[in-house]
């Protein structure tokens, strides 16, 4: 029963930090119907800008974690301005959106490696390794604050979108564009807000995956974990894509546990095409005839 907890302990850890990128992936759905796959490349650089941050500029922590969080907005607001509203502007298909979108997370990644190169960075200690000790379950602090963290930041999303003039904004946009812009809302800025906070959230995660593991260029490819957990969850929807990063976290470390770690990444794809087969639109998503 020990070792039943202590995996549940590690999946909601990591499922916690899925969430946040998962996020950002149902965000840009829910607004564009198509899938942000230059997201991998802000979560990446994110843990870059974390990691320079505290190792050559020398700044503290929590200011390092905020100058990836803010970089990482601005970088993803910087994408869409490039590679995405052009399309928009001549209402390209969604085809389009998507081969951009390779086109840029191939683009950040190789200009990473050509500029830092593709060696393996480690963050410095920021905090103590001892893990704390409750019963017979270990947990360790950074897994403690990496749940934490994300779960203040999910929050203050939904609240965010629940409350404020912009996110109710942002909810009518996901219905209907065409419609929300008659209204009057402006929905440039609604794209440009949407692809603010998922390039914050990246950051976030990308910081956390960063200190967690290592830093290296190809770190984005841990997007498509997200990316099952999205689909898993009903791409467009942010309840949906915290329930299905938090299950796929779990079923991941509770396969790894009981099994085996070389299927850890095989269960995520099984997910995937299950969904795929047999609910498209994932367990809390909508078929996109019944948004608007």
């Amino acid at each position: 029963m020990t070792q039943f907890f202590q995996q549940l302990i590690n999946g909601l850890s990591i499922g916690s930090v899925y969430a946040m990128m998962a996020v950002g992936y149902s965000l840009v759905y829910s607004i564009m119907n198509f899938s942000n796959f230059a997201h991998g490349g802000v979560i990446m650089l994110g843990a870059y800008f974390g990691f320079f941050s505290m190792t050559l500029i020398k700044l503290p922590f929590a200011a390092a974690f905020g100058l990836a969080a803010v970089g990482t907005a601005a970088l993803a607001v910087l994408i869409e301005r490039i590679a995405y509203k052009p399309l928009r502007d001549r209402k390209a298909p969604f085809l389009y959106f998507i081969i951009s979108a390779m086109g840029a997370s191939i683009f950040l990644e190789n200009i990473v490696i050509a500029t830092i190169g593709p060696t393996f960075r480690t963050y410095p200690q920021v905090f103590s390794r001892t893990p704390i000790s409750i019963g017979g379950l270990s947990i360790g602090r950074l897994d403690l604050i990496m749940f934490g963290v994300s779960a203040l930041c999910l929050v203050a999303l939904v609240l965010f979108i629940e409350r404020t003039k912009t996110g109710k904004a942002i909810r009518a946009a996901s219905y209907n564009m065409k419609a929300a812009a008659l209204m009057g809302v402006d929905t440039d800025r609604v794209v440009m807000t949407v692809f603010a906070i998922g390039g914050l959230l990246a950051g976030v995660a990308g910081v956390f995956f960063g200190m967690k593991y290592t830093v290296y260029p190809q770190i984005g490819n841990i997007t498509l974990k997200s990316f099952v957990a999205a689909v898993f969850g009903g791409l467009g929807s942010l309840p949906g894509a915290v329930l299905g990063s938090v299950i796929l976290g779990t079923l991941e470390t509770f396969v790894a546990g009981y099994l085996s770690s070389q299927f850890r990444d095989l269960i995520a794809f099984v997910i995937l095409i299950g969904v795929l087969v047999f609910r498209p639109t994932g367990i809390m998503g909508k078929p996109s005839e019944d948004k608007a």
